[in-house]
């Protein structure tokens, strides 16, 4: 019998995802004057307010207040009507040193032999029902999301819309876990005030299905372009108004989004958030490392689907355990266990060799923290980073290092593919 499956996603102008960018636009700025900081930092924001908490340990000092504002400001939110705005909200910072005993379990004189910033476990996945190896529902909702903000940006076809906003997407399966057909759709998204609500809805309501899906449709395959159909139940801002929205409608917190950030429900999670935390943090690296793998083993036809854990104890250098589910979809003669077997003897899972092979102690953090971690495109950028203490510094940096496909020919060869 078909089963439904369903992902959702938010905007950039979530208030869970301004704390997250928030949070990783700080680690970027600690990472580009000293490649070596340790940090965790947290945000909250809420009406007129945002407060910045966690441990920090590095050489640079930073003008974070500055920093905070100038991410607020980039997502859209400057104007007063918003009740949240990055000229005139209020910035507390509460960020303190980080624990020595912390800090001892996972600094050592050999950078090969740092241990683990945490005890945890951590999933990677992937699957071969999109592109980009990521689940269908997932892709789709990331997809609605760039094009509802890259609408707001334009300020041409849609001239309403704020920040803030949601999508969800509900797919019907096969038995054979075949996508069929597109079987819902949910958008809430924050809008200016209008005269009448009816009005207002009805409108929302047709630019969303006659302008923004179109634009989706378009870039999507063929194959998948066909799921979308004239039987969608399309739920349009089904609560009625949505002005008051961002921070002054819900308060955001860093890592609440973390399933967004993932794989939509597919899969597993560990539990542990990313934005915030430099790579030795596992919750994030061992993360990134995990969907690497996961990646590269269904590109090389090792099966369909794969999902990886890894897990680690705090200041222990080797992973405690590396366990692979290819949900029989294994195109290979070997058991699960085998594979994983493998997988340990093809990928160094010490913390310091995540870090080196992914290049994650550079400032890479803040384009992560909205619409997705995975299945973004590996690309080669130059940012600029400007303190009021350390001077002005330009960085080349690759971004999303664990989407590459790089190590195929080696998973291939060691399969026997």
């Amino acid at each position: 019998m078909a089963y439904l499956f369903t992902s959702e996603s938010v905007s950039e102008g979530h208030p869970d995802k301004i704390a997250d960018q928030i949070s990783d636009t700080l680690l970027d700025n600690f990472l580009a004057f000293d490649p070596e900081s340790k940090v965790a930092c947290e945000t909250l924001v809420t009406t007129g307010q945002v407060v910045l908490a966690g441990e920090v340990k590095s050489d640079t000092y930073l003008d974070v207040q500055n920093i905070a504002r100038g991410v607020i400001n980039d997502i859209g939110y400057t104007k007063g009507a918003y009740q949240f705005s990055g000229d005139s909200c209020g910035v507390i910072s509460l960020i303190h040193e980080q624990s020595k005993d912390i800090n001892q379990g996972v600094d050592r004189a050999s950078k090969e032999e740092q241990g683990a910033g945490d005890q945890g476990m951590m999933f990677g996945y992937a699957t071969k029902e999109t592109a980009n190896y990521m689940p269908l529902a997932l892709d789709i909702s990331h997809r609605i999301m760039i094009e509802l903000a890259k609408l707001r940006r334009e300020d041409k076809d849609i001239t309403y819309l704020r920040p803030d906003a949601k999508a969800q997407v509900t797919i019907e399966y096969s038995d054979d876990n075949i996508p069929q057909k597109i079987v819902a759709i949910v958008v809430s998204t924050q809008h200016d005030e209008f005269d009448e609500d009816e009005k207002m809805l009805n409108k929302i309501k047709k630019d969303i299905i006659s302008i923004l899906i179109p634009r989706v449709k378009e870039g999507l395959t063929e194959d998948l372009a066909k799921l979308f159909n004239d039987e969608i139940t399309y739920h349009i801002n089904p609560t009625g108004k949505f002005v008051i929205g961002g921070p002054h409608g819900d308060s955001g917190l860093t890592g609440r989004k973390i399933i967004v950030d993932t794989y939509g429900g597919k899969g597993a999670h560990g539990g542990g958030a990313f934005s915030g935390k430099d790579p030795s943090k596992v919750d994030r690296s061992a993360a990134y490392a995990a969907r690497h793998i996961a990646k590269n083993l269904v590109a090389a036809g090792v099966a369909d689907e794969v999902l990886v854990q890894v897990s680690y104890a705090i200041g222990v250098v080797e992973p405690t355990s590396i366990f692979v589910d290819t949900y029989g979809t294994k195109k290979v003669s070997m058991s699960n266990g085998e594979i994983a077997s493998k997988v340990r003897e093809l990928f160094d899972m010490r913390p310091a060799a995540i870090e080196e092979r992914l290049k994650l102690r550079n400032p890479i953090y803040r384009e992560t923290a909205a619409y997705g971690h995975m299945g973004k495109d590996p690309q080669v950028i130059t940012k600029i980073f400007e303190s009021p203490y350390s001077g002005r510094v330009t960085k080349e940096v690759e971004l999303f290092t664990w989407e590459k496909l790089d190590y195929v020919d080696k998973v291939k060869e060691a399969f026997g593919l």
